[in-house]
Formats: C-alpha cells, sequence, structure tokens
C-alpha cells in the first residue's frame, strides 16, 4: 500500500495509548463482540463443517428448528470466558506493534502512522494472540458443530478433557498454524480498513479520536468485513481442522487440496454469508466498545 506521507509533513496523531489500558479497552471491545455476534458465528461454523444446509437462512431455521433459540448460542461460554485475555491481547500486541513501527520508521510519538505501518501493526497483533485464541477455537468450533442428536461434550469444560483424553494437550492446539494465518492477514485487513475510514470520516482540522459514535460503529463495521474478506478461505481451513477427527488431515496444505479436490474452490468460501452479516454488527459493537472505554480511563487517569 502506498505510503504519500513524507515524514517531515506528518499530520500529529494522538498520543500512544499505555499498554494497560489497549489492554483493557480490548478486553471490553471482544466482550461486545461475542455478545453481538455469537449466533452468526456458531451459523458460519455448520456451514463450513456439515453439507446438510442449503445456506445460512436454512441452517439457522433448522437448528431453532431442533434445538430452539437457545442452539444459536451453543459454545458461547468459551469465546465469552476466553474472549477478555484474547482481545485484551489482540489490542495489546496492536499497540506494540504500532510502537515498533513507530521505532522503526523514525516517527515521533505524536506523529501519524501510515496505513503501510497499520497493517505491520495489525498483523504482529495476531502472533501474541494466537497462542490464547487456537485451544479457545478449538473447542468453540467442536461445541457448535454438535447437534441436539449428536452431544458428545456437555459444555467447554467436559470438551478440554475429552480433547487432552484423546490427542493430549497438543490436540488443544490443533489448527495452529491456520489460526496465525487466518488472524495474520485477517488483522492486517481489519486495522488498515478501521484506520483508514476513521481518518476518511474526520473532518479537516479535526481528529480521528474526536469522531462520534455513529462514524465509529461503521468504521468498526467495515472493518470486520474487510478482515473477513480477506480471511474466510483460512477460516474454512482452520474450521475443519479443528472439527475433524484426529488422522483426517495432516496439516493446512493437507486440508486445502482435500477440500478443493472433494468440493471445489467455492467450498473456500463456505460460511462468508454468515461472516460478513455477522462482521458488521459485531465488530461495530467491539471498537465502539474499545473507544468508548478507552475515553472513560482517559478520563479517569
Amino acid at each position: 500500500m502506498a505510503d504519500t506521507t513524507t515524514k517531515d509533513s506528518q499530520p500529529a496523531a494522538a498520543p500512544q495509548t499505555s499498554a494497560l489500558k489497549s489492554f483493557l479497552s480490548g478486553g471490553f471491545g471482544g466482550i461486545c463482540l461475542v455478545a453481538a455476534g455469537h449466533p452468526l458465528d456458531l451459523i458460519k461454523v455448520r456451514l463450513q463443517t456439515s453439507n446438510q444446509y442449503k445456506g445460512m437462512v436454512d441452517c439457522a431455521r433448522q437448528t431453532m428448528a431442533k434445538e430452539g433459540v437457545r442452539g444459536l448460542y451453543r459454545g458461547m461460554a468459551t469465546p465469552l470466558i476466553g474472549v477478555t485475555p484474547t482481545f485484551s491481547v489482540c489490542f495489546w500486541g496492536y499497540d506494540l506493534g504500532k510502537k515498533i513501527a513507530r521505532s522503526v520508521g523514525g516517527n515521533g510519538p505524536n506523529d501519524q502512522l501510515s496505513l503501510t505501518q497499520i497493517g505491520f501493526a495489525g498483523a504482529f497483533s495476531a502472533i501474541p494472540t494466537t497462542l490464547l485464541m487456537t485451544p479457545m477455537e478449538r473447542i468453540k468450533c467442536v461445541l457448535q458443530v454438535q447437534t441436539a442428536g449428536n452431544m458428545k461434550y456437555a459444555g467447554p469444560v467436559d470438551a478440554a478433557k475429552g480433547i487432552i483424553a484423546e490427542s493430549g494437550v497438543k490436540g488443544l492446539f490443533t489448527g495452529t498454524t491456520a489460526t496465525l494465518m487466518r488472524d495474520g492477514i485477517g488483522s492486517v485487513g481489519y486495522f488498515v480498513a478501521y484506520e483508514g475510514i476513521k481518518r476518511a470520516l474526520t473532518p479537516e482540522g479535526a481528529k480521528p479520536e474526536d469522531l462520534s459514535p455513529l462514524a465509529v460503529f461503521m468504521a468498526g463495521g467495515m472493518a470486520g468485513m474487510a478482515n473477513w474478506a480477506v480471511a474466510i478461505p483460512l477460516d474454512v481451513l482452520k474450521s475443519r481442522l479443528q472439527t475433524a477427527p484426529p488422522g483426517t488431515y495432516s496439516g493446512v496444505r493437507d486440508v486445502l487440496v482435500k477440500t478443493v479436490q472433494q468440493e471445489g474452490v467455492s467450498a473456500l468460501f463456505r460460511g462468508l454469508g454468515p461472516a460478513m452479516v455477522r462482521a458488521f454488527p459485531a465488530n461495530a459493537a467491539c471498537f465502539l466498545g474499545v473507544e468508548v472505554s478507552l475515553k472513560i480511563m482517559n478520563s479517569l487517569w
């Protein structure tokens, strides 16, 4: 992505956020994201791992018919419990990535970073996040593909115990490479879109951090859609790796080859509909939660 801003003419940016504030605001934003988007995430995973549904609406209809409305929230405990540390680490990693970009690029503490630098920071955030995200995604996906007539695990703790009994602790980290690839690529789109849209919506002479809640909501929603637009193929591979019986696939390349050979390239985009529908409200809520909590913390200390 071209960077036309010269070092000597960079616009001023907001003062750097402390690591602690980034950590706490990220956790609150993650809670907002899960609360707003879990039902559509469940539909996405079921579409990605099963051929029994005709589409998003059919999956939702069958799920509610067999399991009730509560079925749409199956597996929510895992991301809800784990989302605070995961998104805390994500936004902490993003903040650290921005500091590294400043150091390497020679930017001052209040200089606005280029979108290329924002992209680097976004990709960097996926490295620490993956360590927490992978086992939680593994448990969540295993629970989400269960149906009323096929309940192998009673909940997150039972699923974790079952996976460890079946494959050892390493079983919880099945799909680590796919998760890192998905989140690395997705986070570039995520944070670049968010910052770019915020800057585009900022009136001349104003600061992006002074945007209205509606503008932040819109930028966050579009950022979520940008994330899934580039990350969905790797998410499909990750979901299949994490829900398949042990020994089905040897890795990311193997699941890619087998998926394309058996179902065609279109299978890599299965679940894109609910992912995009979920992305806007969930990520709009996430970034709004991050920005609001940051403003509250900045007013307190």
